[in-house]
């Protein structure tokens, strides 16, 4: 790290699984960290929390008007009804947020996070014509829109504008503490492990065989923020795309024994037919408010941190998905995470937050 850089950093989604854990890395750093948020809410440990609405130009750029900013990391996305809708309201926010800091020139880089739905395609033909695996970052962009391509195209043409230098990070599932996040899955995955224990049910896996027996990765929050930091301070990282996963590869069919033996849960294999589980967890608040009744838990509702359609997304694919990590250790970053460890870590630190019930 440069020692003359300045260490002023607002992360856009701060609340969220991914800006919760850029947030912590960068106090580790020595950064002092501002958290923009539309509203008063969650306060994450050492943050200091500003107000705005990144879809509203006047708003962001009140909120940011008076903050010493020099590395901006944008976290944060809204999912819409069709690719063309998410195009147009997630390139605005960057955009609006980008346009706020046009005049007062203060940033040095810019992290834009985003996802390997850059090489799958967006959710409305999700997987349809993926590439090769593994991704590499090298591999040329979709013939298809992709608001992660859009918010690209808006991160280079503003960073040449306004001399900063910026990266971009290509996560795969996310896994990690934060509560209320759409991409979660290892909390949710949690939840449900944690009903099937209540209720005697079976761990059905729920998604598609090609997952289940397929090789894939994951991303561990922690690691993805180490990976954002380094990027936006170490030199090799400046003006370039990365993909960021562990660095090791599972099978779920391998994993999900892993999973069902914490819980101590039936594992019962791959199930006869595909078994989702959102129209499974149709009635999961009222189970979950029995749950939390009997273990003096967390009052949350299920709904509120499981993530059904999501989690069933990704483990509904029907095509190989796992991301390579070499331009990433050439440049000099070479963390890696055990993937096994990501879950075990995470639902320990659960149970001791009182959101999932303790062991029997």
């Amino acid at each position: 790290m440069d020692g003359k850089m300045s260490k002023n950093a607002l992360v856009i989604g701060v609340t969220g699984i991914t800006g919760n854990n850029i947030a912590a890395e960068l106090q580790k750093k020595g950064f002092t960290v501002y958290g923009l948020s539309r509203k008063p809410g969650i306060i994450v440990p050492g943050v200091k929390h500003v107000y705005g609405d990144v879809l509203d130009p006047a708003s962001v750029k009140k909120a940011v008007e008076d903050l010493p900013i020099s590395h901006l990391f944008f976290c944060t996305w809204s999912r819409q009804n069709s690719e063309k809708e998410n195009i147009a309201v997630n390139g605005a926010m960057l955009q609006n947020t980008l346009d706020a800091f046009a005049q007062k020139r203060t940033l040095e880089h810019t992290v834009l996070i985003t996802g390997l739905k850059h090489y799958l395609g967006p959710f409305e033909s999700y997987a349809a014509t993926p590439m090769e695996t593994p991704f590499k970052e090298s591999q040329a962009r979709l013939p298809i829109d992709n608001f992660y391509y859009t918010q690209e195209d808006i991160l280079f043409k503003a960073a040449a504008e306004q001399k900063f230098t910026w990266s971009v990070h290509r996560p795969h599932t996310m896994i990690g503490w934060a509560l209320g996040n759409a991409m979660n899955m290892g909390v949710t995955l949690a939840v449900y492990a944690s009903i099937c224990k209540e209720t005697g049910a079976p761990f059905i896996f729920p998604g598609s065989k090609e997952q289940y027996n397929g090789v894939t990765d994951v991303t561990d929050a922690r690691l993805l923020a180490r990976h954002a930091v380094w990027s936006a301070t170490d030199t090799a990282g400046k003006n370039e795309a990365f993909n960021t996963v562990n660095g090791d590869v599972f099978r779920w069919r391998q994993l999900w024994k892993l999973l069902a033996e914490y819980f101590d849960v039936t594992d019962p294999g791959y199930p006869a037919e595909l078994s989702p589980l959102e129209p499974r967890m149709s009635g999961a608040d009222a189970q979950w408010e029995k749950i939390v009744a009997k273990y003096s838990l967390k009052p949350h509702k299920a709904s509120e941190i499981a993530s059904w359609w999501h989690s069933d997304a990704d483990l509904g694919r029907q095509v190989e998905t796992f991301a390579d990590m070499g331009k990433s250790r050439k440049a000099g970053f070479g963390d890696i995470q055990v993937t096994p460890d990501s879950f075990f870590e995470l639902f320990e630190k659960l149970r001791a937050e009182k959101i999932i019930p303790p062991r029997s």
